[in-house]
């Protein structure tokens, strides 16, 4: 019974928020300031995201297999790709090069 109260609790605060965005978008007003530096905290989070999963420690010897997939997902999101093409290069970048060897 707790279980189903917490699936619904979690699933009404998520629509709460969702549903928050359109209807407060014209009564909040947001600082320029404030925006740019949220912008800057995404990029902070992705590039902290990147670091972290391009060095994984603790799981033994991976080589070079796991860096070149990250290495290969960065320069397709940084040349702007689809988040589904960066995912699957990545995957199979680091998938190919564990299966041949080359890394």
């Amino acid at each position: 019974m707790m279980l189903t109260a917490g699936i619904f609790a979690l699933a009404a605060g998520t629509y709460a928020f969702r549903w928050a965005g359109p209807a407060l978008r014209e009564r909040v007003r947001i600082p320029a300031r404030a925006v740019r530096l949220l912008e800057i905290g995404a990029v902070v989070l992705l590039t902290a995201l990147v670091a972290v999963t391009t060095v994984p420690l603790g799981t033994g010897d991976l080589g070079f297999a796991v860096p070149a997939g990250v290495l290969v997902g960065g320069a397709l999101a940084w040349k702007g790709q689809p988040i589904l093409v960066v995912i699957l290069a990545a995957a199979a970048t680091t998938a190919l090069s564990r299966l041949f060897g080359i890394f």
